[in-house]
């Protein structure tokens, strides 16, 4: 197998980017990221434990659930989960973070990379509260490169296109996945059960 293994065969192998490109990178949130934000409802943020290995995993509430505390900063509430905690033990070990925001019937994203902190300060807390109860805890971004990411990759994918919706019937429940993975096929009703009593009763 041809791997590349060095950033100047990198560079020969696709060229410069354009001055567009690189002028586009600010080191804050502006007024055109901060209206991205307040819209977004959805995010995927990216984190690496000490072992290099990366993660990434999805974040999502109302439109503008992430606080754009001043230019520089970002406060993103850690709603109820499945209590892997893996994003926040990364962050203990790697502060470095990327996120990628999307818009719903937008195929510009907004990308945001920078260092965080786990805060449970309860002011913060309780500025982040959805449904009348505050996070267990928040990341505290400290911005370090902003830019909006053209929208190639969504136009190729039509991600917003209804056609592209599959029925949801078509595959199988995510109980049912979980139960054959753990050699369980028998207990898939039961894990669906208790997942739908999870998304009614522990979003909040």
């Amino acid at each position: 197998m041809d791997v590349i293994t060095d950033k100047t065969t990198l560079s020969d192998l696709y060229g410069k980017p354009s001055e567009r490109a690189i002028l586009k990178q600010l080191d804050y949130i502006d007024e055109h990221c901060a209206a991205f934000i307040k819209l977004s409802p959805f995010l995927i943020i990216g984190t690496m434990g000490k072992d290099g290995l990366g993660d990434v995993s999805p974040r999502g509430d109302a439109p503008g659930f992430v606080m754009v505390k001043d230019e520089r900063t970002l406060l993103l509430p850690d709603r109820l989960g499945n209590n892997r905690t893996d994003t926040l033990s990364n962050i203990i070990e790697n502060k470095g973070v990327g996120l990628l925001f999307l818009v719903p019937g937008m195929n510009e994203t907004l990308r945001v990379n920078g260092y965080a902190r786990i805060t449970v300060d309860a002011k913060v807390l309780e500025n982040l509260s959805a449904q009348g109860k505050p996070p267990r805890s928040a990341l505290q971004v400290d911005v370090r490169e902003a830019y909006l990411q053209c929208a190639k990759a969504l136009i190729r994918s039509k991600l917003w296109d209804d056609n592209y919706k599959i029925e949801r019937k078509s595959f199988p429940s995510l109980g049912q996945i979980i139960a054959d993975q753990m050699g369980r096929s028998e207990e898939g009703n039961a894990a669906d059960q208790s997942i739908k009593e999870g998304y009614r009763d522990k979003l909040y």
